[in-house]
């Protein structure tokens, strides 16, 4: 098969907030074309935003349902091979799953579901079908977080021991949802973000990069969540104490309400030998810390990085690589595994580097197993998926 693949997106038209986002991170390395689309709710969005993007007339959809159904019956070297979901949570599962019976491959923005149970059925179906989901876990396609997963998995810095992320943001400190917020409004919402807003919303970031960097998965937590902000109706800070099934120890801080923090995501990692830090606000270098010698700074682009960080760069040494390529690499590895699937090739092991569906089930376990800690008067929940 030498041709793109044909990508149909639900959602992200007109006004959207991260639409354009995965539209530019789909189409960066010319592997993904967009050939169809059901881009709003409402059917004139849907139809204004189709044009705009210059799709078809007749691959423009007033509803997912119609775009999934009538693309399943078009010939195969017409159809779209995959969708791509970028609505809010509560309404990733309808399509994705829709999705899936019809026969295409999924991308699906994060948290994956609105709860656990819907989660787990999309996994089931997954499983079902054999076909690929991927979730875009976006910060782990930077070079650099790459680059430390593969030093953990090589063992440089022997057992890891201690795991502290913290993910800070400032944008909810004031009651915006009642302000004409749009993306505040949905995320506060019981009805539309689900159980919890922090937590669900970065904090899941912030437990999927310590368990993806490190290899680890989380079997016990405790947690504190905070409302600070007087009227809100779900969580906007929080704090949690982890264990992983090797005995280490983790520190996981996630707020919507530190005043003047812009995106503050930042990871430290320590083993036996040595230790990682790395800040997604200066997503370039890594440093990585010895005992017994001084503080190295590894560099995006340098000849020294491990295969999975040359595998996801795409400029040379000195030239800043940043969120958009981090989500232009899920697409890339998603593509490339894809496309040599229908190939009958078997994938590398740096294409099949992107989140999916098990990801997805543990993030939304992340989230229920947090607020089942936060209402407990026990110090410590078993983290059950």
């Amino acid at each position: 098969m030498k041709r793109k693949l044909r990508m149909g997106m639900i959602g992200g038209g007109k006004g959207a907030f991260i639409g354009a986002v995965h539209r530019i991170a789909a189409n960066m390395d010319g592997l993904i074309e967009l050939s169809a689309g059901a881009l709003s709710s409402r059917p004139e969005v849907a139809l204004e935003s189709g044009r705009s993007l210059m799709l078809p007339e007749d691959r423009i959809y007033p509803s997912y349902e119609e775009m999934l159904e009538k693309e399943s019956r078009l010939p195969a070297d017409k159809r779209i091979d995959f969708v791509s979901i970028v609505t809010p949570n509560f309404a990733h599962f309808g399509p994705a799953m829709l999705a899936l019976e019809k026969g295409f491959h999924v991308v699906i923005d994060k948290p994956i579901t609105f709860s656990l149970d819907e989660a787990k059925k999309l996994q089931k179906k997954v499983e079902e079908t054999g076909l690929a989901l991927c979730l875009t876990h976006t910060y782990s396609g930077y070079p650099l977080v790459k680059q430390a997963k593969q030093m953990v998995r090589e063992g440089l810095l022997g057992k890891i021991r201690k795991v502290w992320v913290e993910y800070p943001q400032g944008w909810l400190s004031g009651l915006t949802e009642k302000e004409g917020n749009a993306q505040a409004a949905w995320r506060t919402d019981p009805a539309k973000s689900g159980k919890s807003s922090c937590m669900g919303d970065i904090g899941t970031h912030a437990a999927h990069l310590a368990e993806y960097i490190t290899g680890l998965k989380i079997t016990r937590l405790c947690a504190d969540l905070n409302i600070m902000v007087d009227g809100r109706a779900l969580d906007d800070d929080g704090n949690v104490l982890l264990k992983f099934d090797n005995g280490a120890a983790g520190v996981l801080m996630a707020s919507q309400v530190a005043a003047g923090e812009e995106n503050a995501l930042k990871i430290r990692i320590y083993g036996e030998k040595g230790g990682l830090e790395w800040a997604q606000q200066e997503p370039n270098t890594l440093l990585v810390k010895w005992l017994d010698q001084p503080t190295q700074i590894y560099r995006t682009g340098a000849g020294y990085l491990g295969s999975y960080a040359k595998h996801n760069t795409r400029t040379p040494g000195g030239h800043p690589e940043g969120y958009l390529e981090a989500f232009g690499n899920i697409y890339r590895n998603f593509a490339l595994t894809v496309s040599a699937k229908m190939n009958g090739e078997q994938p590398t092991k740096e294409m099949l580097d992107f989140p999916t569906v098990e990801e997805g089930v543990r993030g939304m376990a992340f989230i229920d197993n947090v607020i089942k800690s936060g209402s407990s008067n026990e110090k410590w929940t078993i983290f059950e998926v």
